[in-house]
């Protein structure tokens, strides 16, 4: 029988953000940090064109970003993640006539040694319920000597080999960040 622990190793926050233009994604960026701290790994700002999902609510051009903090959070923070989020989405949105447009969608996620899990609203057969009505989905998984690998399932965007070479990036600092902490936790001599 497997042995339940209830002390896991913190894992590396990130986050996927669309935005409508630059002006948006330094305000989003400016929320984040308050949030959450600084960032260690900041993607290049590419354009969005890999689904049309988001076109109806945010508009036809759009820009990805990928981020990391320096923070580390517990697995269990995840839901709690989304739900703020979603709220910074909710407050930085604009209204137009009636209608109130996102101007930024926020994906918060983590990385952990083996994998790459990402928040969600949305339940399908390959999402886990995590708590709150948000489900995670693992999106990327681990191996070596490749380094992350994309499922069947995974976003088009969060599939390609230049995604995942800076999630294997972010991983390294990740794996750094747990061994300075290890030496720092056994003392001196270990």
């Amino acid at each position: 029988m497997g042995e339940i622990r209830t002390v896991l190793p913190p894992v590396k926050l990130i986050f996927g953000i669309l935005v409508i233009n630059e002006t948006v994604r330094r305000q989003c960026l400016e929320r984040l940090v308050k949030e959450f701290g600084s960032f260690d790994h900041e993607s290049p700002v590419e354009p969005f064109t890999f689904t049309d999902y988001y076109c109806d609510e945010m508009g036809q051009v759009l820009y990805r970003q990928y981020l990391s903090t320096k923070q580390l959070i517990n697995m269990s923070d995840l839901s709690a993640m989304k739900h703020l989020t979603n709220r910074m989405e909710v407050e930085m949105a604009r209204l137009d006539g009636e209608r109130r447009r996102r101007q930024v969608n926020i994906d918060p996620g983590y990385i952990s040694q083996s994998k790459l899990v990402l928040a969600t609203t949305k339940d399908y057969t390959h999402r886990i319920y995590v708590a709150d009505g948000i489900f995670a989905e693992v999106t990327l998984y681990y191996r070596r000597p490749e380094g992350f690998r994309p499922f069947p399932w995974s976003y088009p965007d969060y599939a390609r080999p230049e995604v995942c070479e800076f999630f294997n990036k972010v991983r390294d600092t990740y794996r750094h960040q747990l061994r300075s902490s290890d030496s720092t936790e056994s003392g001196p001599g270990c």
